[in-house]
């Protein structure tokens, strides 16, 4: 192990974990392992994706990525034999943070993944340019979420920060109900196949893009339909009512109606946000704070409500008094409005630009 390396620990040496591992180790980090199937942590070993097979007590930072059915237990069992922050990767996150009371935990959500499974297809560039959700609690440690946004922001990620409830509901429209989308018209030129055996061979580019997500792994969907149940049955209800509406329109032949729908949807997709790579466009906020819990999760959380990209975050520590300095660089096309919210709220930042 090189000297001073940070030391982290992942828990499901899966495809998720493993490519975490890799991204760490490719920044320096030594990282420890296990597997509930210990064939697949010595095989993570084989790889070269972990350095060592077993639990770390003195981990910085433990990464639990498990199905969602032993979640909260292995969460638990990482609590209590490791000192540092613990985060985990589950999609659906108000179960597990209402369960999980304990100011060192840190629910996530890395919305990336890959339709390879295991470690075998782990990938260190998976994260690149991936949203990674943080969920945090009234009693998060706030060091510890600023620590673990500066790692993510490290690997790739575009870290959001917001709370558990508003996350799932989120997910339940951008990635569970597309998924189940795109298996549902899967299936349906599946079970058409039967009948005109040609319909697949003439599946394009477009039907090929729409349905890649059907062919991840069956398993972990039937946990996350049943966590997150609610929200994904009330955005069933109001696709399928977007679906009835497509069809009134086509089956009248309404031209007007069909343009506005393809219109408004064509602008959506062309104006999905991207992240901001070139210094001139990027602006210095420092925003003075109380010494006070909760307050980098505040500011983070008012960064995603108002669609803020934050792409560097640290802590500059006043030589008196109960208050620090919390040092974000956010786009400078979005900062007008972020100071607007933060003025609301009470906050009084300062800005410099970085070029």
């Amino acid at each position: 192990m090189t000297k001073n390396a940070r030391r982290a620990q992942i828990v499901g040496t899966g495809l998720i974990g493993g490519s975490i591992a890799l991204a760490l180790r490719a920044r320096g980090w030594h990282i420890t392992g296990r597997d509930i199937d210990a064939h697949r942590a010595e095989r993570a070993l084989e790889l070269g994706v972990l350095d060592v097979v077993g639990s770390d007590a003195e981990a910085e930072l433990t990464f639990v990525a498990v199905p969602a059915s032993v979640l909260e237990a292995e969460i638990r069992k990482t609590l209590r034999e490791t000192k540092g922050i613990v985060t985990d990767t589950g999609s659906v996150k108000t179960t597990v943070a209402r369960g999980i009371d304990d100011p060192r935990f840190i629910p996530g959500h890395p919305m990336a993944g890959s339709e390879q499974e295991g470690v075998d297809g782990a990938s260190e560039e998976i994260f690149d340019g991936a949203v990674w959700v943080l969920t945090p609690t009234v009693g998060s440690d706030d060091f510890g979420l600023r620590d673990l946004q500066m790692v993510l922001a490290s690997i790739g990620c575009d870290v959001v920060t917001m709370t558990p409830e508003r996350h799932d509901a989120l997910v339940a429209i951008v990635s569970h109900v597309p998924h189940l989308t795109a298996a549902s018209l899967m299936c349906l030129a599946d079970d058409r196949a039967l009948d005109d055996a040609p319909l697949l061979r003439l599946a394009a580019g477009g039907f090929r893009d729409m349905t890649r997500v059907a062919a991840g792994h069956p398993e972990i969907w039937l946990d996350i339909c049943e966590e997150n149940r609610d929200a994904i049955v009330s955005v069933l209800d109001e696709f399928s009512a977007r679906i009835g509406n497509i069809r009134e329109i086509v089956a009248r032949s309404d031209r007007t109606g069909l343009t506005n729908l393809l219109s408004q949807a064509r602008k959506a997709r062309t104006n999905l946000p991207s992240r901001y790579v070139r210094p001139q466009e990027l602006v210095e906020l420092r925003i003075p704070i109380p010494d006070r819990k909760g307050q980098i999760a505040n500011i983070t959380m008012l960064a995603a409500d108002c669609e803020v990209n934050v792409a560097d975050i640290e802590i500059a520590h006043s030589a008196e008094g109960a208050q620090g300095v919390l040092v974000l660089v956010v786009a400078q096309a979005e900062v007008q409005r972020f100071l607007a919210v933060l003025a609301g709220q009470g906050y009084r930042p300062t800005t410099r630009e970085l070029a």
